[in-house]
């Protein structure tokens, strides 16, 4: 398979589960370690994710630029002041857990019970939210909760950050849109941050000679689409559906992960 091709399919396949509830880190490593695409750096895994915050600032363009230009509201501060406590807690975390030189699993076992038991979170998240609307409010507690989240996606290969955000936002009392578009928002610093330090490790290390640069930008541009077109599609399901199709999902893909790994020895 051609460089170019598998770049594209990879770039694809992060833009499309980035901001779905099944995990675009577990995504990219299934492929890429059974063999049927080429092992790529960890650079390109992250870095692509910058793609995907493109996505978020075109399709919210309009929410964006309204916080940006009512900051005198205190209502806007207040968002922004969540937005950033809940990033605060998963930069200071991601630090460390960097620090502790914790490293994370990147083999399918993992990935495949983090799969699998998402699924099942779901369900009894949905299950118990059930009948209750929620509330538009962002509270402080869940800012906090939000950010810890994202940082057991993180440590988890395959538990899905905006999943994990969006979920414990719901699971604390907030409406399916709104703990939605707080979960989108929180990933443009939460991506590039992560993208930023990767990149700068990289060249600090002298990584980035053997990296490919313009497969590498394709990764990410490629990204970019395919996020804006299942960002848009979300934003708009999300309203009047549950999130129980993608447990089904993560049960089904996960389930069958395993039994192809415990049925290989």
């Amino acid at each position: 398979m051609p460089d170019w091709l598998a770049v594209v399919i990879l770039g694809i396949i992060e833009g499309v589960t980035e901001f779905l509830p099944i995990s675009s880190t577990g995504h990219l490593l299934i492929p890429q370690n059974l063999g049927w695409l080429p092992r790529q750096s960890d650079l390109f895994d992250v870095v692509i994710q910058s793609g995907a915050v493109i996505a978020v600032l075109a399709v919210f363009a309009g929410r964006v630029k309204h916080l940006m230009t009512t900051l005198g509201d205190p209502q806007t501060r207040d968002y922004l002041g969540k937005l950033a406590v809940a990033f605060l807690v998963t930069a200071a975390g991601g630090l460390v857990i960097k620090k502790l030189k914790i490293s994370l699993p990147e083999t399918i076992p993992p990935v495949a019970w983090a799969t699998l038991i998402g699924g099942f979170v779901i369900f009894g998240i949905e299950k118990w939210r059930k009948g209750h609307a929620g509330v538009v409010q962002i509270t402080w507690t869940v800012a906090l909760a939000v950010g810890a989240a994202q940082l057991l996606a993180a440590v988890f290969p395959g538990t899905s950050r905006s999943g994990a955000s969006i979920l414990m936002a719901m699971a604390l009392g907030m409406a399916r849109p709104g703990a939605t578009e707080f979960s989108f928002l929180l990933g443009v610093p939460t991506l590039i941050a992560a993208g930023g330090y990767k990149f700068l490790s990289a060249m600090k290390d002298g990584e980035l000679a053997n990296e490919n640069m313009s497969m590498l930008l394709l990764g990410t541009i490629v990204s970019a689409i395919s996020a804006f077109i299942v960002v848009r599609w979300l934003i708009h399901y999300v309203q009047s559906h549950t999130f129980n199709g993608f447990a089904w999902y993560r049960i089904l893909l996960g389930g069958g992960l395993l039994i192809w790994v415990y049925t290989q020895h």
